[in-house]
């Protein structure tokens, strides 16, 4: 009796972590009734008897946007090589170059900037092998909703940094500014 209990705990345990699987692909009913576009993906209609607004997108445009807006994101607080540009990160620092320069009344001495910590760059291991038409390839997979997290987690980081830097150069942008004044007052 006590077996068979148990048995149906563990199988009812079973069928809800199967059914509540978030990587599993389920199917959506996207029909709506009466349809009116709104704007772009947007649509006004009928389902199920209620009037909806509905959204329909394409997970992998939706994944290039979030990826894009990120990549871009992070090269915004701390620059591109490939492009030349500094980024915030690197106007903070040669910020605090000049800050410490004795032209501007600094000790000569490096203000210490902390070091670049780009969050995209610890991604991707591949699995190397061959594949079914013999070509040597290197395959990386994840699921669609982590990868999705994932980057909206960066993008989370990467708002914060953004305001950190933004704040940061401005306090040396002013103390900067404020020794010029006081150079040219002499």
């Amino acid at each position: 009796m006590i077996n068979k209990l148990i048995m149906s705990f563990m199988l009812a345990g079973l069928l809800v972590s199967c059914a509540s699987n978030p990587h599993k692909a389920k199917k959506i009913d996207t029909a709506i009734d009466n349809a009116e576009k709104v704007s772009g993906s947007d649509v006004l209609g009928v389902k199920d008897g209620n009037m909806v607004v509905q959204k329909t997108v394409m997970m992998n445009e939706e994944l290039r946007l979030l990826q894009n807006d990120v990549y871009g994101q992070e090269d915004k607080v701390y620059g591109n090589r490939k492009y030349g540009s500094a980024g915030l990160y690197g106007a903070l620092k040669s910020c605090r170059v000049k800050l410490s320069s004795k032209a501007f009344g600094g000790d000569g001495k490096l203000i210490w900037t902390e070091p670049i910590d780009r969050v995209t760059d610890k991604e991707d291991s591949f699995q190397i092998g061959v594949n079914q038409k013999n070509k040597i390839v290197g395959v990386s997979q994840e699921f669609l909703k982590d990868r999705i997290d994932r980057f909206k987690n960066y993008k989370h980081i990467l708002n914060k940094r953004e305001d950190e830097y933004k704040e940061k150069l401005e306090i040396c942008d002013a103390a900067l500014a404020s020794r010029k004044a006081d150079k040219q007052a002499k």
